[in-house]
């Protein structure tokens, strides 16, 4: 089953171009899209039924909310992506000062004390910029 959650209402349109997508692809029975916050609705997840993949893309200021969440529902041996952890190469630099990055610095901190998993940062360049995305493994 695979299961996405849209951050807003703003996204129905979204929304509604996926289950059309979803439906058109016979894979309704597998897709459940919801709309609403997902930092509200994750909580009410039952972790009986865990995944094997979790991918945030989301807004930065939850990052670490939805990567506690996702880690309750993954399967040891799961994968968690996060994306969007790079910044251009700010999250690194101490001197840059922005909420978004030091949501993300915040994350690296939460996975470097982590024991349950294993994580590296792999960086991208394309025409969008110069940006990545955290791939970690739970391993317990």
């Amino acid at each position: 089953m695979i299961k996405t959650y849209r951050l807003s209402r703003k996204l129905t349109r979204f929304a509604q171009v996926a289950t059309g997508n979803v439906a058109y692809a016979g894979l309704s029975n597998k897709v459940k899209i919801v709309v609403g916050p997902a930092v509200d609705m994750l909580p009410n997840l039952p972790s009986s039924e865990p995944f094997d993949l979790a991918f945030i893309d989301a807004d930065k200021e939850n990052n670490l909310n939805y990567f506690k969440q996702a880690e309750r529902l993954i399967r040891p041996g799961g994968v968690i992506i996060v994306d969007n952890v790079v910044r251009e190469g700010r999250t690194a630099d101490l001197d840059v000062v922005d909420r978004n990055v030091e949501e993300v610095r915040a994350l690296l901190k939460y996975i470097k004390a982590n024991a349950k998993v294993e994580a590296t940062t792999i960086a991208t360049v394309g025409t969008k910029g110069y940006d990545g995305f955290l791939y970690a493994v739970k391993t317990a």
